[in-house]
């Protein structure tokens, strides 16, 4: 596995744990239909949360969380569309987004924007 790669699961997982230390349940990690993938699906308060995650070692091309740009928003929509049809949700939803910065001899940066955006 590529180091980038290495860095993105290790980054998921870390999210995950940082959810459920806020109470979320976590549903689903790297939830697949056909083509599309979604990060995490947790539930929280009656809400269900599709969660994409950014990890990074650095910051030099922005924070991780700068890298959902529209054409991700699109993606990550039409992946929820997927889930919500394969599982019959009728509730709520909202989308979030968690950033992992790893840097040099520190603990990882977890920045969690929740209601990140919403879908067209």
């Amino acid at each position: 596995m590529s180091a980038h790669n290495s860095t993105g699961k290790e980054g998921e997982l870390l999210a995950a744990d940082y959810l459920r230390q806020k109470g979320y349940e976590i549903l689903h990690q790297n939830w697949r239909s056909s083509r599309q993938e979604i990060d995490i699906i947790a539930h929280y308060q009656n809400i269900l949360v599709f969660v994409e995650v950014k990890t990074r070692s650095g910051t030099a091309f922005g924070n991780p969380e700068s890298f959902v740009d529209e054409r991700k928003e699109n993606y990550l929509e039409k992946a929820s569309l997927a889930y919500i049809e394969a599982t019959n949700y009728l509730g709520e939803i909202r989308f979030d987004i968690v950033g992992i910065l790893f840097t040099k001899n520190e603990h990882p940066n977890i920045q969690h924007i929740e209601d990140a955006f919403f879908p067209q």
